[in-house]
């Protein structure tokens, strides 16, 4: 079996594949889920043309609570998208990362009045789906249950007949080593080297400080070095 090696940028690549092997992504959000208000008809994160694209999020809370549920709508199309693939990340299961979305917006509903207009919607969104797939993740874990989807992209013409082949055994073997980590941890190296937010970003959305976000990523991508080579030794010996 061939050996490979792993550095952080072939790893952003490795996990941002991931993405290709989704089922269909989130599932349109329905008034029962989401709120009292019905979401948009149409693909998930699609917005009406010059809609709310200049409007803030605050701007659209704020429109919520003075009962226009149409804002509500706006807020969910704007968001669903991308909770579901930090959630989808995490957990490695579209079935699952559907479900804290869902969730995620019945809390955001249900809390939306107490949010403190001096911190980022966007942040306080993240933080409350982070939060639910890291739960999601331990539950699971506790119940010895993990499963790992299929991964990958699908081969294009120009690959040779071997390298799909390899590239799924490379997929394969990312996410098991990603599913050994501890959940703090994965979560951490999901926002930043898949999302790309910076350890600034990523340290409100976990309740953090910035030092403490960094030393997470620090140590996640050594931890995830160090299991990446064990494993290596242990299937190539």
């Amino acid at each position: 079996m061939p050996q490979h090696s792993l550095d952080s940028a072939a790893l952003r690549r490795e996990l941002a594949s991931r993405r290709e092997g989704a089922e269909s992504g989130p599932r349109q959000v329905g008034p029962r889920q989401a709120g009292p208000s019905r979401v948009a008809g149409g693909a998930p994160d699609q917005q009406p043309p010059g809609s709310e694209t200049q409007v803030s999020d605050e701007d659209l809370l704020r429109a919520v609570l003075r009962g226009e549920g149409s804002a509500y709508e706006l807020i969910v199309a704007r968001y669903q998208r991308r909770l579901y693939w930090v959630a989808y990340h995490i957990l490695g299961r579209a079935e699952d990362a559907r479900d804290v979305v869902q969730e995620s917006f019945v809390r955001v509903h249900r809390s939306m009045h107490r949010f403190d207009f001096s911190k980022s919607f966007s942040t306080w969104v993240h933080r409350i789906a982070t939060n639910l797939a890291i739960d999601t993740l331990r539950k699971r874990k506790s119940a010895r249950s993990v499963e790992l989807d299929a991964l990958g992209e699908r081969p294009s013409e120009a690959e040779g007949p071997s390298e799909p082949a390899e590239r799924r055994e490379v997929q394969d073997r990312v996410w098991a080593v990603l599913d050994r980590l501890d959940p703090k941890f994965r979560a951490v190296l999901v926002l930043r080297d898949i999302h790309g937010l910076s350890c600034r970003e990523i340290a409100p959305i976990l309740k953090v400080t910035h030092a403490t976000a960094r030393w997470r990523l620090h140590r996640g991508r050594q931890v995830f070095r160090e299991t990446w080579d064990r494993v290596e030794r242990t299937e190539g010996g």
